[in-house]
Parts: C-alpha cells; sequence; structure tokens
C-alpha cells in the first residue's frame, strides 16, 4: 500500500448525488488514485491519474473492482493534472454510471459495472486531502 492513504467510510452518496475530492499534488508525484465504491476490495470507480508510472505517462486509468478483481481498465488522454498543484475532481453518481467532471474540460463518464445502489467507501491514494463536499 502506499505511503498517503486517506480512507472515508460509513458515509451515503446515493444516485443523483456527488462527491467533490480537493487535493493537493505533492512535486515528483507519479500517480495518485480516487477510489468509490462499498469497501476495500469492491470499487465502483477507480480513478488513476498517472504522470509516469508502469510506462504510462500523463492518462487517467479508469477501472472497477469485483472481489479484489480488476475489470477492463479504460484510458482517459485527456489530462489537466500537474504536480505541485491543488486539483479538484467531482464525481456524480448515476444508476448506471460516474460522470467525472476534472479541474478543465469537458465531463465524461464511467460505466458503472455491478449493482451498487450506495457508495460508502472512498480512498486517496498519494494525493494531499484538502476537502471533500457531498452534495
Amino acid at each position: 500500500m502506499a505511503d498517503n492513504v486517506v480512507v472515508l467510510c460509513n458515509f451515503s452518496l446515493k444516485p443523483g448525488h456527488s462527491i467533490e475530492v480537493k487535493g493537493f499534488i505533492t512535486e515528483g508525484c507519479k500517480q495518485f488514485a480516487i477510489n468509490l465504491g462499498k469497501d476495500e476490495e469492491n470499487y465502483v470507480l477507480h480513478f488513476n491519474p498517472r504522470f509516469d508510472f508502469f510506462e504510462v505517462k500523463k492518462m487517467i486509468i479508469l477501472n472497477s473492482m469485483v472481489d479484489g478483481v480488476w475489470g477492463a481498465e479504460e484510458r482517459e488522454s485527456f489530462f489537466p493534472f500537474q504536480e505541485g498543484s491543488d486539483t479538484t475532481v467531482c464525481f456524480q453518481f448515476e444508476q448506471d454510471k460516474i460522470i467525472i467532471q476534472l479541474p478543465t474540460g469537458n465531463p465524461f463518464s464511467f460505466p458503472v459495472r455491478f449493482p451498487i445502489e450506495v457508495i460508502s467507501y472512498l480512498s486517496l491514494v498519494d494525493l494531499q486531502l484538502k476537502s471533500i463536499t457531498l452534495n
């Protein structure tokens, strides 16, 4: 596990609502991740911007995990993140997808790949948390 991990659980994010994560990206950051789901083995969304990690440069990796098993990886090439700066990412939970709003650019979505009525788990990996807002 990474050195810098923040876990938030026991909240209820239902379809039609969103969660906004504000954080600071440290200098020399290779990658960070925001995970949303039921628990540490069931992610409806693994959001993983990579500056330079596992031979992936300036790309956002998106995935899901069910019972500890990763799904099919998707990639987003729009990359508005910078080391040594603040960032804000908003995740809108809909019944069949998560709509992701980055600091700049158009929103995009990731499909909900397994039935989930409430997102109650969030983890941040290698992103310094500034605030989390539920809407």
